[in-house]
């Protein structure tokens, strides 16, 4: 079957509302489905003013604001207009890329009708109830998650780290990599900025150590700051450059050394 003969159905969690990894990595996949001709239609919570424009065709599912995060969404499921229009479009493949209700009833849809379901790992769902003092939560979450996969076709991850996380918690059998690479418009030599580098006092020689991410807990920023300590326990003229760093370690939960420029 060619690419173009493809109706795929995509449940998110967050297609657009908060630009982040799987918002981008998604959106890129469908801007490539449609320029290849395949037909896809998104089923995903939306907002009045979302940070990403959506690409192609993008269904509301009925949501809620997470408690403390609002800026995030939890589908109530694929209900009323959106269920209509999920079953409506009779998709010859699903891809489910969040573990929440609505991309369960999506699987479970395609495995009734006997239509391959594909899976998207964008993140690792269950540790992050350690970050909030909630640890024993993580098998439970765990154990959530592998129902949901088990019920997959296959699985995708964006690294081999990731696939082998996957086959250690036996979520599935069948794990593929599905990488990213570099945007090399956007992150390359030809942006290098001697003037900007020294307005901020950094030397032309320096090697500045960088965070990029959203600087929440369960972005790791406490292993960051490990790193960043034993990095200056090396080179100890190590100096400060950053005030959001600073509150970036606040939300880890640590006091904030100074970030590095070496």
């Amino acid at each position: 079957m060619e690419i173009a003969d493809l109706r795929i159905a995509l449940t998110s969690g967050n297609y657009d509302m908060v630009r982040d990894g799987a918002t981008q990595a998604l959106n890129r996949l469908v801007d490539y489905l449609l320029r290849h001709g395949a037909k896809v239609r998104v089923f995903a919570p939306t907002v009045p003013n979302p940070q990403v424009e959506a690409t192609g065709e993008l269904i509301s599912v009925p949501s809620i604001a997470i408690p403390g995060r609002s800026e995030y969404r939890i589908p109530f499921g694929l209900v009323g207009a959106s269920r209509q229009a999920f079953e409506d479009f009779r998709a010859d493949i699903v891809h489910v890329s969040s573990p929440d209700r609505a991309s369960r009833q999506a699987a479970k849809w395609a495995r009734d009708r006997r239509i391959p379901v594909l899976a998207s790992v964008h993140t690792r769902f269950e540790t992050y109830p350690q970050y909030y003092h909630l640890p024993f939560l993580e098998p439970v979450i765990e154990a959530w998650l592998r129902k949901l996969y088990r019920r997959c076709d296959a699985l995708v991850a964006p690294s081999q780290g990731m696939i082998d996380v996957l086959r250690r918690q036996r979520m599935h059998t069948d794990i593929g990599l599905w990488s990213r690479g570099v945007d090399r418009t956007q992150f390359n030599s030809d942006r290098r900025d001697l003037a900007w580098r020294r307005s901020l006092g950094i030397g032309d020689r320096d090697v500045v150590l960088g965070f990029l991410g959203r600087l929440v807990m369960e972005k790791g920023l406490d292993a960051f700051a490990d790193t960043v300590d034993e990095l200056r326990s090396r080179r100890p003229s190590a100096t400060s450059r950053s005030k959001r760093w600073r509150a970036g370690c606040r939300w880890s939960r640590r006091a904030p050394p100074a970030p590095p420029a070496w």
